[in-house]
């Protein structure tokens, strides 16, 4: 196995949470004064989503805050693009601050919203950077060639949920956008693909941790690969491991709200070579395991297929 579940999974439930929610699930986690900070979602009991925050001192165990960290917006341009719920954050540490991409839904259909904190105890919504019907945006930590780069998944049938990559002069207006990654018909992930943790740098490129979906009689399994990007250009995909990296096993991913899920949208990498992988399970409980980096690259290199 590349990933080793955390034999004490899932390490987060709507158990642990101090305020109603029925799951706990999709969480970006990131270090911040050397404490694991976790921004998780929640469905909350009319079905719509916020955010909660969980520090932990090691990485597995958690304690969450007595308030949500994000709820829908009540005023302002966010009240309407926001007032289905806020949901799947990722989270970079860039210039200073921290830049939490999150997907806003709404009757208008779901956008990417950016927010940005300093601390984690107070949020500033900066802007709205996608129009409808966007997913799963992840920001590069670095900047290239002066330009932000993000990582998005337009929902769309003539490129069937395909990853693109945009850039952006300031995190407001984005464009030069490409198509770089798609699925792979009768593969793991044939019937769509999206953008999982922010890319991490390695020597050897940008590793990207990736869910893909197979559509079956019984319904859909979501899965995690991961993907290979050029360090100084990673609109080039250098390559992507032909097998999935983890796939619902354990009952807690499974059975759930979802079932046959694990997604990610966090990963912290650790000075020891290892990376701490989060997966929310059936998108009820979160969950944690932990691989080698190196491991990680050599899987897309050694048994490549084509991004495109």
């Amino acid at each position: 196995m590349i990933i080793d579940r955390y034999p004490y999974n899932p390490i987060l439930t709507k158990e642990d949470v101090p305020y109603p929610v029925a799951t706990v699930h999709n969480a970006a986690v990131i270090k911040y004064q050397d404490k694991y900070v976790m921004i998780f979602r929640s469905h909350t009991m009319n079905g719509r989503s916020i955010l909660g925050k969980a520090v932990s001192e090691d990485g597995y165990n958690f304690e969450v805050d007595k308030k949500p960290f994000m709820v829908p917006a009540v005023n302002g341009i966010f009240k309407e693009y926001e007032s289905y719920g806020v949901e799947d954050p990722r989270i970079v540490f860039m210039d200073g601050e921290f830049l939490i991409t999150y997907s806003a839904y709404s009757r208008h259909g779901v956008r990417i919203g950016l927010a940005k904190t300093k601390d984690f105890e107070s949020v500033e919504r900066f802007s709205l950077i996608t129009e409808s019907d966007y997913r799963n945006v992840v920001i590069f930590p670095e900047k290239f060639d002066g330009l932000y780069a993000r990582l998005d998944r337009p929902h769309s049938e003539i490129s069937p949920w395909s990853v693109w990559i945009s850039y952006s002069p300031d995190l407001k207006y984005w464009g030069e956008s490409l198509l770089i990654m798609r699925p792979m018909q009768y593969h793991w992930d044939e019937m769509k693909i999206g953008p999982g943790a922010p890319p991490m740098k390695t020597p050897r490129g940008w590793l990207h941790i990736y869910h893909g979906v197979f559509p079956t009689m019984d319904g859909c399994v979501y899965r995690l690969g991961a993907a290979l990007h050029h360090l100084d250009d990673p609109s080039k995909v250098i390559a992507v491991g032909d097998d999935w990296i983890l796939q619902p096993e354990e009952e807690y991913e499974i059975t759930g709200y979802v079932h046959n899920v694990v997604f990610c949208c966090g990963a912290v990498p650790e000075d020891d070579g290892s990376v701490k992988i989060y997966w929310g399970g059936a998108d009820k409980v979160m969950c944690v395991g932990t691989a080698n980096l190196e491991a990680l690259v050599d899987h897309c290199l050694d048994n490549p297929r084509q991004a495109l």
